[in-house]
């Protein structure tokens, strides 16, 4: 780890001056390179699934580490799509004049070297690889021992950019060992090399990287994510919206885990919804109100709202209003992705300032909760701080800044 260490600092220092037309060259090789490695990536991913499927992994957790050739694509175009971007180093964010005549400006830089810990998906290798490297910050990628394999082939893509491109391989490394011994190091002894530690997985792991980690963190603990239908929704359209937030994806850190109903369309729009949702194989529970809409439903207990279930398990309550969900979400929701179904602007305007998460919306599904989505091509997670960055972390969200002042001979008095 530490010749792992010296080797990212080393290459921080030649990617910060590198331009953005050679960051670029090194994301369209390492985007064509895993075009024409898909069979290689698939078939490591393929030893990975059935290791995990023989090691009983959850169906959530290997949603998250199944490849095929569409996710493969999808790495590909995002890996483009990071190209495309505006080179974030070197912008000059904002800059201004004083009085004595100093021309003051802040200007955006790399961080320098990211640690980024992950589990189950291998697309995390591409993303923050990518990522990383348009920022122009150095990357050292420890995935799960469960997606290894998968980890391993889709580095090499990417090593086939840095060489393209005539950047230090160094730029993105991947720890190549499965020892969780491995993250202690990264967490504890690396301080002299590592800047920024960035977790995406599960609860134990972003808990133990908060806990144990002697570097900055960018990260979220978990989604426990709400959808609330509002008395003036579209019944159409909320039941379109919760399923969708529900069970597009289930394993994924935006996907809903709890169901917040208006009182005032109770009669109209609870049944509806809560039977979509059993009827596609979502277990429910509910309080009184939703248990007696259909005996398939379970009665929720008080961890049930604070839980991030990452499975088709939904909790689900009735509430005396957009005030009533706005209180809910405070006392049990985990600041990250919240949405209100409504036709009313008033309320939607309510909700959306009164709700402190990281992503507020308003008849949208919360699996828009993605970097891509919100078009940076990709991210490294959803951020649920509230200092440096927050929501999805990508390019710009991956730099600091400097000020930079120029002057003409002054001296303070």
């Amino acid at each position: 780890m530490t010749p792992i260490g010296r080797a990212a600092v080393a290459a921080a220092e030649a990617l910060a001056r590198a331009d953005a037309a050679q960051k670029n060259t090194a994301l369209a090789a390492a985007a064509a390179a895993l075009r024409v490695r898909s069979d290689e990536i698939l078939a490591a991913n393929s030893r990975d699934m059935k290791a995990a499927e023989a090691a009983g992994l959850s169906g959530a957790m290997l949603d998250r580490l199944r490849l095929d050739p569409a996710r493969v694509e999808a790495m590909a175009k995002g890996v483009e799509q990071i190209a495309a971007l505006a080179d974030p180093v070197g912008t000059v964010m904002a800059e201004w004049v004083r009085p004595n005549g100093l021309r003051i400006q802040r200007v955006r830089v790399p961080l320098g070297v990211i640690g980024i810990i992950y589990e189950s998906r291998p697309n995390v290798t591409c993303d923050a690889g990518a990522l990383c490297l348009k920022s122009g910050n150095a990357a050292i990628l420890r995935g799960g021992s469960e997606s290894h394999h998968s980890s391993t082939a889709i580095h090499a893509c990417l090593v086939d950019g840095l060489r393209a491109a005539a950047l230090p391989e160094a730029c993105i490394q991947l720890v190549p060992t499965t020892d969780r011994a491995a993250v202690g190091h990264m967490l504890s002894a690396m301080t002299d090399s590592i800047d920024v530690i960035v977790p995406r997985g599960g609860k134990s792991l972003v808990a133990r990287v908060q806990q144990e980690a002697r570097v900055p963190v960018i990260g979220h603990l978990e989604g426990n994510c709400h959808v609330y239908v509002d008395r003036a929704a579209d019944l159409n359209m909320a039941r379109a919206i919760v399923m969708n937030a529900k069970l597009r994806r289930t394993g994924i850190c935006g996907a809903a885990e709890t169901l917040l109903v208006d009182e005032a369309c109770r009669a109209t729009h609870l049944a509806p919804i809560v039977r979509d949702l059993l009827d596609a194989g979502c277990e429910v529970r509910g309080d009184a109100a939703v248990q007696a809409v259909d005996p398939r439903v379970r009665p929720a207990t008080e961890d049930d709202w604070y839980t991030e279930y990452l499975d088709a398990v939904i909790a689900a309550k009735v509430v005396r209003g957009v005030d009533d969900a706005i209180a809910h979400i405070a006392r049990y929701g985990s600041a990250h992705t919240e949405s209100i179904v409504t036709e009313d602007p008033v309320a939607a305007e309510r909700f959306l300032a009164r709700v402190d998460s990281a992503i507020v919306l308003h008849n949208a599904s919360t699996q828009f909760a993605d970097g891509g989505e919100f078009g940076m091509g990709a991210e490294i997670g959803i951020s649920t701080d509230r200092f440096h960055a927050r929501g999805p972390v990508g390019v710009e969200q991956l730099t600091s800044y400097k000020y930079v002042v120029r002057g003409a001979g002054q001296v303070r008095p």
